[in-house]
């Protein structure tokens, strides 16, 4: 239900331009989430054994960056289901 940026560089001048490229180009009409997964070695290497990078590398930053995400979903869900309700009542 919105944007997940992956695979960013976060010291590198052109992940912060596509980031804010994107943010400019869709953030108001579609959610650009705030976390974003970074671009790491360990990634490649789970897909390339074909396990998770939770099964691989769970300590990893990679596997934070998806716990975090999750975290964010959840709570959008969390104040979405609060505003049906809300709206219900009324």
């Amino acid at each position: 239900d919105g944007i997940l940026m992956t695979m960013v560089m976060p010291r590198t001048n052109i992940s912060k331009e596509i980031t804010a490229t994107v943010k400019s180009a869709y953030g108001q009409r579609i959610k650009v989430f705030d976390t974003q997964i970074p671009h790491s070695i360990r990634a490649v290497e789970a897909t390339a054994e074909g396990k998770s990078i939770f099964a691989y590398d769970k300590g990893g930053k990679v596997a934070a960056a998806y716990e975090q995400f999750g975290k964010e979903v959840a709570e959008l869900g969390e104040k979405q289901r609060k505003q049906n309700r809300a709206d219900r009542i009324r």
